[in-house]
């Protein structure tokens, strides 16, 4: 108990966290802040404090998710916002990493599960994305956009933040009636069908998912446009033909380090001279780092949280450009906020859908993620690429006239 007391300590010393232990002992972390949280959780068994020195997420993630923590005041958004609050990435405190030891022989680990062969990405995505389209409907937006938004302001609603988003993203692909652009990742076609509506273009959209292709081939008949909108269930790797434009939101995450050299390669092969590329990943803010174990056990398998400096590896040598770079660092907080809070609204229904424990896993998973955006080293990067020099205009000035003028359109 004297190393757990220890941890709490250095963890947590604005706001307070009231520890109740297994043997009904009680003692108060943290002095109080009108700006930080005010939680009481409560350990159920005498393992808990282990789990939680051994690997701080891990262990109050698997805690919680099996009712070995209680939160008796607060909730487990409030309580991981403490904790990151009071230990933001630009503050390097390091109270709640794992150590040196454990870091290392995680960090093996992971290298082998991204390596992420074609047959490897199938499962992985599988284990995320099918598992139900219900479960999705219940916190996402109705175009089930599952990536960050786009809040050009901070109190507008999701389902305006993600039809931002889609403008934001089309502006930057400089597109034009006609043209052929390629959807790696292309979730339940949404983006497809927005870039076909919107500009008259033909999109094929790629994923692994059964679930995804399935529902992204009704859409696209149920609007009447399979002619020039199709989907196909295939690895990025296999694809063939040539594309004026390639647009990915949200798979790169799923690629892995060791493959990223294969993706970039891959996506310069189809694109035509004059192509332009459009990546949207989540990024780390500092340099390489590893895969936490409570996402790769239980949300991510074989997932990476790229670092620019690592993505950029991938590309160079290989003869395109990398046109323009944004950092979006706020946006997945506030998109992850009203995800939570929806699945939170729905809990009996997931509950009946799953069980208790996925219900304590998935909202572990949103609320740490979105503290991760809000106060730790995550961020979303928007990427551009060009095959030539002379593709784009050579400045910024037609991305926010074009994103305004279709904006202005809807």
């Amino acid at each position: 108990m004297a190393l757990i007391d220890l941890f709490f300590e250095r963890a947590f010393k604005r706001g307070t966290l009231s520890v109740t232990y297994a043997d009904g002992t009680t003692k108060s972390f943290g002095t109080a802040d009108p700006e930080f949280p005010n939680v009481a959780i409560r350990f159920t068994t005498k393992s808990v404090p282990g789990q939680i020195l051994r690997d701080p997420a891990l262990g109050v993630a698997e805690a919680f998710m099996h009712g070995r923590v209680v939160i008796e005041r607060g909730d487990i958004m409030q309580l991981l916002s403490l904790a990151s609050k009071n230990n933001r990435w630009e503050d390097a405190t390091g109270a709640l990493d794992p150590g040196l030891a454990a870091r290392a022989v995680v960090g093996v680990k992971r290298k082998l599960d991204q390596f992420n062969r074609a047959r490897a990405a199938r499962a992985n995505v599988k284990h995320h994305y099918d598992i139900g389209n219900a479960l999705y409907d219940l916190f996402l937006d109705a175009d089930r956009q599952y990536s960050c938004a786009y809040f050009v302001d901070p109190g507008e609603s999701l389902e305006q933040a993600q039809l931002d988003k889609k403008a934001h993203i089309a502006a930057k692909l400089a597109l034009k009636p006609g043209m052929r652009v390629l959807d790696i990742g292309c979730g339940w076609g949404g983006m497809a069908l927005y870039l076909h509506k919107t500009y008259g273009v033909d999109v094929v959209g790629i994923t692994l998912s059964d679930e995804q292709i399935a529902t992204a081939k009704q859409r696209a008949a149920d609007a009447g446009v399979s002619d020039h909108v199709k989907f196909q269930l295939i690895d990025y790797r296999e694809m063939t033909g040539t594309f004026d434009r390639i647009v990915s939101v949200g798979m790169f995450e799923h690629v892995g380090p060791p493959q990223y050299r294969t993706f970039f390669r891959k996506c310069r092969e189809l694109l035509n001279e004059d192509g332009v590329m459009l990546l949207h990943t989540i990024g780390r803010a500092g340099g390489a780092g590893v895969t936490d174990e409570f996402t790769a056990k239980y949300i991510f398998p074989g997932g990476y949280i790229p670092a620019l400096s690592e993505i950029t590896k991938g590309y160079e040598g290989l003869r395109y450009y990398m046109t323009d770079v944004e950092v979006l660092r706020l946006h997945y907080g506030y998109t992850l906020q009203h995800w939570y809070d929806r699945a939170v609204a729905n809990r009996e229904k997931i509950i009946a859908m799953y069980d208790e424990v996925f219900y304590n896993m998935w909202i572990f998973y949103l609320a740490g993620s979105c503290v991760s955006f809000l106060y730790g080293g995550m961020v979303n990067y928007q990427l551009q690429f060009a095959r030539n020099r002379d593709a784009l205009p050579i400045t910024r000035d037609y991305m926010g006239e074009e994103e305004r003028r279709i904006a202005a359109k809807v």
